[in-house]
């Protein structure tokens, strides 16, 4: 299947409009965009997968028991203050969904809802109230980019993915747009993600096929180690491309889930790049793992490292703090049967042999390592799985900016 990258983001699939605005959830920001709506013309197939942090923004319960039958119309998104950990969230969290169903003349419980930002502060609803108002009306196609700058917090830019592929003779559009910087670990790791299509398909087939992609795209990102409170990510499909609707595992299934894997992978990569502060993004690829728990374990604890992530900013070649993270892990391995390779557009370099270190040009790895994209390849000799983990470096900024988050 020939999966093709087009422009555009959340808006390109048939059926779907939105809008960013700002509402003033913080009274001293007056200009910066914080509350975004999705919307579809009808209802659609959706499922969700949410964070494993046992401290849940008000959010994430309500667009669960909201998402029970499958369905949904609308999505809407705040910036700034992450609705967590405050006496009144649910009742917030709740009245979000009726305030933007009443403006949309749609029920309440196909209203899905999401926050990001500080934890521990109330959030106001009459700004909410009063940016529904402003949304209604300017909901258009063209909408998707502020709708992507809306859900942003130290973000340094937009998160966008769109892509076409056919399926019995028709052409499919899936489109997306994340937020994502700090705060990001495997698990869902603060990360939001917000996916559509117009394929037809049953709620139960995009559940199953969201379970299966978010293994190996958006749990597979770590930037510093904290697993949020609000992560989720959402997919709504509205049918208008008028396929026969998947029921079942068959190959136009299995060529959504291969486009779906492509925009969630995409999404990561982009996430994991714009790590706060970092500079590079850092990529494991493992090979030769025994099992797939094996491969994603090893590729997780690689671009985890603190240590490898420092050394990385310092375009420093410490090959050992990769076989210290590998021996670490949860994954079972011959540890005399590892090779590592460091690569980027600058060319690649092995370092280590079946577990021992290699004499190596460290000038052309200095080279390699200044690149903006960086792929640490460990092959592995236990079997024949494999895995992929996205992070980034660990850089002075990092500091700064989580010093002061609140402000």
């Amino acid at each position: 299947m020939t999966i093709k990258t087009i422009e555009g983001n959340i808006t390109a699939p048939k059926g779907f409009t939105a809008e960013g605005v700002c509402c003033s959830i913080r009274h001293y920001n007056k200009k910066r965009k914080d509350l975004a709506l999705i919307f579809c013309e009808n209802l659609c197939s959706a499922a969700g997968v949410y964070t494993k942090n046992k401290v849940k923004g008000a959010p994430i319960p309500v667009t669960k028991s909201h998402l029970e039958d499958g369905k949904a119309q609308a999505i809407i998104i705040n910036s700034y203050i992450a609705n967590t950990c405050t006496k009144d969230g649910l009742e917030v969290a709740e009245e979000m969904c009726q305030i933007t169903a009443d403006a949309l003349n749609i029920k309440n419980e196909d209203v899905l809802v999401a926050s990001t930002g500080v934890i521990g502060q109330s959030l106001p609803i009459e700004p909410i109230r009063k940016g529904v108002e402003m949304l209604k009306p300017i909901l258009s196609k063209e909408g998707g980019k502020n709708a992507s700058e809306a859900i942003l917090t130290t973000d340094t830019y937009p998160k966008e993915v769109a892509c076409e592929f056919e399926i019995g003779g028709k052409t499919v559009t899936m489109g997306g747009i994340a937020k994502g910087s700090g705060m990001i670990h495997v698990n869902m790791g603060t990360m939001l993600a917000f996916i559509t299509t117009d394929i037809a398909i049953s709620s139960e087939m995009i559940k199953k096929a969201t379970e299966d992609v978010v293994e190996d795209t958006f749990n597979m990102v770590s930037v510093d180690g904290d697993t949020s409170t609000n992560d989720m990510l959402m997919i709504l499909a509205s049918g208008k491309v008028g396929n026969p609707e998947i029921t079942e595992e068959n190959d136009d299934y299995r060529a959504f889930v291969e486009a779906y894997r492509y925009c969630a992978k995409t999404l990561s990569k982009k996430i994991a790049g714009d790590g706060e502060g970092a500079t590079k993004l850092l990529i494991c690829s493992v090979t030769g793992a025994k099992t797939k728990k094996d491969a994603r374990a090893a590729a997780k604890s690689v671009v985890s490292s603190s240590l490898l992530k420092a050394a990385i900013f310092g375009e420093d070649a410490n090959w050992g703090r990769i076989l210290c993270a590998l021996g670490y892990s949860d994954a079972e391995m011959d540890i005399y049967g590892i090779d590592v390779s460091i690569l980027s557009s600058a060319g690649e370099i092995q370092v280590c042999e079946k577990g021992y270190g290699l004499d190596f040009d460290e000038d052309l790895a200095k080279k390699i390592l200044e690149q903006e994209e960086v792929t640490i390849k460990v092959e592995l000799q236990d079997g024949e799985e494999s895995a992929e983990a996205y992070g980034c470096d660990l850089t002075y900024d990092y500091v700064k900016i989580n010093g002061d988050y609140r402000s």
